[in-house]
């Protein structure tokens, strides 16, 4: 039998059937904002400048963080996000604009950990309370033996069509000669 949210709160107490409205909704923000396992660790934070001045709470500010890619070893990605500060940056509840700058370099051998998709996760961070992410995905152009990297933001409904890509060519390294194939590593 089907009792109204009315009655769910007329005979456990209005202050109780909030609590429980608010664990149910605490509940589904972690299990959408749950991050895919072979994504990267949280990235390094490198330095942060602040962009706009507020009075009383933090300042906007631009952050540029450094990651390692999880499933290529040798390959170093950094990103600038921007961060609102504010009172709903101060608490956590800004959403972030997509404006996200990329850059990928080869930093040591290139040696790939696993076969991967095209478009596959390499790190991803929640931009809102709720329905927003930042994703950085990697890819392999075949024909030029390049990885790809795209950063770009989404939403549950709508993303923003704001992205930068980074590309690292796969070269010998020191005194090596020998140069694995990105495309013997993609998944069919």
């Amino acid at each position: 039998m089907l009792i109204s949210g009315i009655t769910i709160a007329s005979h456990i107490g209005m202050e109780a059937f909030l609590r429980l409205l608010f664990a149910l909704v605490a509940a589904a923000f972690v299990a959408l904002s749950a991050v895919p396992a072979r994504a990267a660790e949280e990235p390094d934070l490198i330095f942060k400048r602040s962009t706009v001045f507020k009075w009383l709470t933090p300042n906007d500010k631009l952050a540029t963080y450094g990651l390692d890619d999880p499933g290529v070893e040798g390959v170093a990605c950094h990103f600038t996000v921007p961060q609102r500060g504010g009172v709903k940056g101060w608490i956590g509840v800004a959403e972030e604009v997509s404006d996200i700058s990329l850059a990928c370099r080869q930093i040591g051998p290139i040696k790939f950990k696993a076969k991967f998709e095209q478009g596959e996760d390499v790190f991803r961070q929640r931009r809102s309370l709720f329905f927003k992410k930042m994703q950085i995905v990697r890819g392999c152009d075949t024909k030029r033996n390049v990885l790809v990297y795209m950063v770009y933001s989404d939403r549950l409904i709508e993303g923003s069509p704001k992205n930068s890509t980074s590309t690292v060519p796969v070269m010998p390294w020191g005194g090596e000669t020998a140069v694995q194939k990105c495309a013997d590593w993609v998944e069919k």
